[in-house]
């Protein structure tokens, strides 16, 4: 887990501190008010900035990044350009492929607060598979395939933000870096264009027999408390993650990663049962401690299986 936090009006100051978290690059803006804000929290292989600048700021980053690098814009607006590519301009509630991770970028932060999002390519390859010849999976433009899209990863943002990163309890438990990164990663394939391909096969579809069933769950039980990702689970399976995600839904009418929650809440139910309350136990900690993200659906989720909220369990108390 990774903390930032840089509050400047000095111009030499800021670019330095920009080149250090971001990449080598000159900025340039006015003599004076030339106050820029920056925190940075995060967790596994994503982080999400908080940026504001109460000037128009040039920079121009000729080096790439090597994360991809999302804009989400709440006030001012931003002008960016990618190396070789076309131009951008963006304002309040525009979110955006800010800069690929393989190329330099440019542009105007025009008295702007966002947030930057940063991720791993390599988690796009672990929630989806590309299209034949096209691998890895990247992003093959920069803004969302339509509004509702847009709104939903938004909401995904706001969510990581402010009740996972925000939250040492839940942010630092182990489970909580992977599930968090992978939804990050699975919200960005479902808002912007791609190379993945989402539809199984014919091939896929001879793949999803019951065999391929039995060694995916028998790995899911035994590795249910580590980080573990779609392709990891299909890599065992022996099939292609298309496959696994076709023969849970035709034989189980559920997801892998649906399936993995179930045997996480599980585990969960056992922790609370087992629970010493005088040691600190809270039902939030048990919960981030299976991967669960948001305690209010971790209790939705629990009260649906077993009939009764989670706190009742910790405590003992009759439903």
């Amino acid at each position: 887990m990774e903390t930032l936090r840089f509050d400047s009006e000095d111009l030499a100051l800021t670019e330095d501190f920009l080149s250090r978290a971001y990449t080598k690059m000159h900025i340039g803006g006015a003599a004076e008010h030339t106050r820029a804000q920056v925190s940075r929290d995060s967790t596994g292989a994503m982080s999400i900035d908080r940026l504001a600048f109460d000037y128009d700021m040039s920079h121009d980053a000729g080096r790439p990044i090597g994360q991809i690098c999302l804009g989400n814009v709440h006030s001012g607006s931003i002008v960016r350009q990618h190396a070789g590519g076309t131009e951008g301009l963006f304002g309040p509630g525009d979110v955006f492929l800010y800069a690929p991770h393989d190329r330099g970028y440019k542009g105007v932060i025009q008295s702007a607060g966002y947030d930057l999002i940063l991720l791993d390519p390599a988690l796009l390859d672990q929630v989806a598979a590309p299209r034949p010849g096209r691998w890895p999976v990247r992003l093959t433009g920069d803004r969302p395939v339509s509004p509702a899209a847009a709104r939903h990863l938004r909401r995904t943002i706001a969510h990581l933000r402010d009740h996972v990163l925000a939250e040492p309890a839940v942010r630092d438990a182990p489970l909580i870096a992977s599930t968090a990164s992978q939804l990050l990663a699975a919200s960005v394939l479902n808002a912007f264009p791609s190379n993945a391909l989402l539809d199984p096969t014919g091939a896929d579809r001879r793949d999803a027999h019951p065999e391929t069933l039995r060694r995916a769950l028998a790995y899911i039980d035994d590795h249910a408390d580590r980080d573990i990702s779609i392709t990891d689970i299909a890599a065992v399976a022996r099939v292609s993650p298309r496959a696994l995600q076709y023969a849970f839904r035709l034989h189980l009418d559920t997801t892998p990663l649906g399936h993995l929650r179930r045997v996480r809440l599980a585990h969960a139910h056992q922790d609370l049962l087992a629970a010493d309350i005088g040691s600190g136990a809270t039902v939030t900690r048990i919960a981030a401690r299976w991967g669960f993200l948001h305690p209010g659906r971790f209790a939705a989720a629990y009260r649906r299986a077993y009939g009764r909220p989670p706190m009742q369990t910790l405590y003992q108390t009759p439903p």
